[in-house]
C-alpha cells in the first residue's frame, strides 16, 4: 500500500512527473530523478522506451525515440530504478510501458526483477482491462500496484473493473486521445473522477494535457493528484546538458 498512502497522506498537491528513462541524457537521468523528488513531486512515473507508443503524441514519441537512441530498454529502465534505489532514492517508482514490453521480457521475470530494483507501481498503457487479469495475478505475487487507466468514455462496467483491480491509484485520462499539452475539458473529467470515487477509497490521478498549475489547481479540486507528462518532456529537450537537473527542478517547484 506505499504509493496509496503516499498519496492519501500527502499534506500538499501531489504532483506525479513522467519522463521516459533515459531522456533527454542517460548519464545524469538518476540525478534528474532525485531533483524531482527534492522538488516535492509525491512519486515519479518513469516510461519505459517503446519504438510504437500508441497512447502518446508528438512529445513523449519524442523522447522515447531518444531513449532509445540512448542505448534505453526495459532492462535498463528496471537496472536505473536499482541504482536510483541505492543511490537513496525514497518516493515511490511506477513504472510505464507497453504490454509488448512486458511480454517480450517475460511477465514474471519483469515483475521480479522489477520488484527487486526498487519498482513499487505499474501502469500499461494499452493493456484493455479486461485482459489485465494474468499480469495483475503475478503483479500481487510480488506486491507491486496495479495502475489501471481510465477515460472520460470509458463505461460503468469498465470502470467498476478498475476500481476493483487497482491498489496503488487510478489512473483518469482528461481528454480522448494521445498524450500532449492542451486545453482539458474540466466538467468531463471530474464526472469520471466521481464516478470512480463511488467504487473505491483508491486514490485519483489525472494526467494528458496537464501542463500549468491552473491545470493542477482545477484537478486537486476533485482529485487526489496530477500527473504531469510532456509540459517537463517540453521543458527539457532543448535544455543544455549542464541545465537539465535545474530546468527540472524549477518546473516542478513552480507547479505548487
Amino acid at each position: 500500500m506505499f504509493i496509496n498512502e503516499t498519496i492519501t497522506n500527502n499534506k500538499k498537491t501531489s504532483i506525479i512527473p513522467f519522463i521516459t528513462c533515459g531522456f533527454p541524457k542517460r548519464k545524469n537521468f538518476i540525478d534528474l530523478l532525485f531533483a524531482l523528488e527534492k522538488s516535492g513531486s509525491t512519486l515519479i512515473e518513469i516510461g519505459i522506451p517503446n519504438s510504437d507508443p500508441l497512447a502518446e503524441g508528438l512529445t513523449i514519441q519524442y523522447s522515447s525515440n531518444i531513449a532509445i537512441k540512448n542505448g534505453v530498454n526495459t532492462h535498463e529502465c528496471i537496472k536505473t530504478v536499482r541504482q536510483a534505489r541505492k543511490k537513496g532514492l525514497k518516493i515511490p517508482i511506477v513504472l510505464m510501458g507497453y504490454y509488448n514490453n512486458i511480454l517480450a521480457y517475460d511477465m514474471n521475470k519483469f515483475c521480479k526483477e522489477a520488484k527487486e530494483s526498487g519498482v513499487n507501481g505499474l501502469i500499461v498503457a494499452d493493456l484493455p482491462i479486461n485482459e489485465s487479469k494474468p499480469l495483475v495475478n503475478i503483479l500481487n505475487q510480488y506486491s507491486i500496484d496495479f495502475i489501471p487507466l481510465l477515460s472520460i468514455n470509458s463505461s460503468k462496467e469498465i470502470i467498476k473493473k478498475a476500481t476493483k483491480l487497482a491498489t496503488g491509484f487510478i489512473y483518469c485520462v482528461s481528454v480522448l486521445g494521445v498524450t500532449g499539452e492542451r486545453n482539458i475539458v474540466f466538467d468531463r473529467v471530474k464526472d469520471l473522477v466521481e464516478q470512480v470515487k463511488k467504487h473505491t477509497n483508491v486514490p485519483v490521478a489525472v494526467g494528458f494535457g496537464i501542463s500549468t498549475k491552473s491545470d493542477i489547481t482545477n484537478i486537486i479540486k476533485f482529485a487526489d493528484a496530477a500527473v504531469v507528462g510532456s509540459a517537463l518532456i517540453n521543458k527539457l529537450k532543448d535544455t543544455k546538458n549542464d541545465k537539465i537537473i535545474e530546468v527540472a527542478s524549477n518546473f516542478i517547484s513552480e507547479l505548487f
